[in-house]
């Protein structure tokens, strides 16, 4: 059952890092960072209905990565509630 929560973590981490990339592609509305840059209005990398698919793919990008914190928030709790009622107890060493 640990071995799933890892892989959720680890599709958690990949969502993480896609949506971070896919908010930085999308071209703000006063060019800001990307003038900078010498980028162009006119430049698309994705044709012209750029904007588009990057708002959607967005939308479903934050819909999973939400889906997944809730999911990785309650598993993290029920592992926690097991290991105390297994009578589990954390050792502090003192130095």
């Amino acid at each position: 059952m640990t071995s799933i929560f890892y892989v959720f973590l680890f599709l958690f981490v990949i969502v993480c890092v896609l949506l971070c990339s896919v908010i930085l592609i999308q071209e703000s509305k006063s060019l800001g960072l990307g003038a900078s840059f010498g980028g162009d209005s006119s430049d698309s990398v994705f044709g012209t209905s750029t904007a588009a698919v990057l708002k959607k793919f967005t939308a479903y990008l934050a819909g999973i990565f939400m889906l997944l914190c809730i999911a990785l928030s309650l598993w993290t709790a029920r592992l926690g509630r097991s290991a105390v009622y297994k009578g589990e107890k954390t050792v502090i060493e003192e130095t």
